[in-house]
Formats: C-alpha cells, structure tokens, sequence
C-alpha cells in the first residue's frame, strides 16, 4: 500500500454525512474530523444554539430535530437527501447519557428513558439512514457504544444493557445490511472528557488515568478518529464490529473493582 493509496481512501471530498448528536463533545469533533476530509456535514442536535454553532463552524448544514422520534429522523433524511443527493455516504450517532444508580433505585420512567437516548434512535437511525445509504448504492454507519455493555459494573444496570443491545443491533443490522453494501459499526470508549463529563474534578480524572494502562483518558478528538475511520475507505471490509477505543481499560480486571466500589 502506498502513501496515495492512504490518503485517497481518507478523501472524503463531495460525500454527505448525517452527524447526530453533532452539538458537543465527540459529535463536534467528528463533524470537525469529516469537514477537514472534504466532507459535506449535516449536523444534528436536539439544542439550536449547539446545532448551529457546529455548522457555521465546519460549513455544515444545521438540523434541530429529537432523535428518539420517527418523525423527527424521517426529518433529517428528508434533508439528507434534499442536500447531498446521491453523495449521501454515511451517517454516525454519538447520542447517548448513562443513568447510574442501583437498580433498586429505577422507576419505569427512568429505566424507558434511558433505553430511549441509548437505542431508539440507533434503531431509527439504522431503520431510516440504513435503508436511505442502501438506496444510494451503500455506505458507512458509525455507532457509538460503551465498553459498559461489555462489562458488569454495578451501578450500570439500565445503562449498560441498553449499551450492550446497542451492540447487538448494530452486529445484527450489519448481517442484514451487508449484502446492500451498507457497513454498519460501532466504537466502545470508556471514560472520555466530554463536556457533560468535565463536571467532575481533578481528583476524579487523576484516579481513572491511574487504573488505565495508557495513563490518560479518550479525549473527544481520539474517539472522533475511530469514527471517521469507520466512515472512511480505510474501513471498507469492516462491518458488524465493535471497537474498543478505551485507554485498554476492558482489558484491565482490576479496573472493575474500582467502578464497583
């Protein structure tokens, strides 16, 4: 493989991509990650002032829309399509927030909400963007999971099954997608700076750098290349795969006794 080859299959140039969740954190990094390719992003997010700062920024297009309604994701394909056309390329999903707490402590309520911002609109997504990409000729889909449906770790009952049905839908959905030449794929981080994350203190980033074998925490931007990869024609015989982007926590055991504390 040469240098060209490399850099060929990372051109993005004239190609479409559906960015949901694209306000923040990884989302914002990955619509900046595409934008750098050459790519032309449809930025999604449930916040106006998110949605719109991120386009303006990367030369997107802004859509306000809640992605846990059929509505409102048949919206934004609508769009995709009346913006890309044809150059629709792929779609990545960042949304998602875990709910922790004893299982003792969930109501119907929080239990249905938290299977509503992790997988309902993974599935419409997959259901709707899938079938449009099909459409199209194929493409690319980018999940993000959590090692959290990987693992046992106590306070994570909601959170981590519905991150761990996550995972299954997205091996599933590849099986039947294939054959259209849509992939399908996910990454599983583990703890990332995020904005909603960096409420919590020094001491709290310094005890989870110290349990992780490289020392350090995924910042946004180290997700947002494992996602644009998957996009990219680096990744074209990949699908069905989940992809652990975790400082090499999964592989430390110790790390559990430490979430179960």
């Amino acid at each position: 493989m040469t240098a060209s080859h490399i850099l060929k299959s990372l051109d993005m140039n004239g190609r479409g991509y559906v960015v949901i969740g694209a306000g923040q954190g990884i989302g914002a990094a990955t619509c900046r990650g595409l934008a750098s390719l050459g790519a032309r992003v449809l930025c999604v997010d449930n916040d106006t002032g998110r949605g719109e700062a991120i386009a303006q920024e990367v030369g997107g297009i802004a859509a306000i829309a809640d992605v846990t309604k059929r509505e409102d994701m048949q919206r934004i394909f609508a769009e995709a399509h009346r913006h890309f056309g044809s150059s629709l390329a792929g779609v990545v999903d960042i949304v998602g927030m875990a709910n922790t707490g004893p299982i003792t402590a969930l109501d119907d309520e929080a239990w249905d909400r938290q299977f509503d911002i992790v997988l309902r609109h993974a599935f419409l997504a997959i259901q709707i963007g899938g079938e449009a990409l099909a459409a199209r000729g194929g493409g690319s889909m980018a999940f993000v999971g959590s090692i959290a449906g990987n693992l046992s770790i106590a306070g994570q009952a909601a959170y981590g099954t519905a991150k761990a049905a996550l995972h299954h839908l997205v091996e599933t959905s590849a099986h039947e997608f294939g054959p259209r030449n849509v992939r399908i794929n996910a990454v599983a981080p583990s703890f990332v700076r995020t904005p909603r994350l960096m409420r919590f203190g020094n001491e709290f980033w310094d005890e989870i750098s110290s349990a992780l074998p490289l020392r350090r925490p995924a910042e946004p931007d180290d997700i947002a290349k494992a996602l644009v990869f998957l996009l990219s024609d680096m990744s074209t015989c990949m699908t069905g795969a989940i992809v652990p982007v975790d400082s090499g926590m999964a592989q430390v055991v110790a790390v559990k006794g430490f979430l179960a504390r």
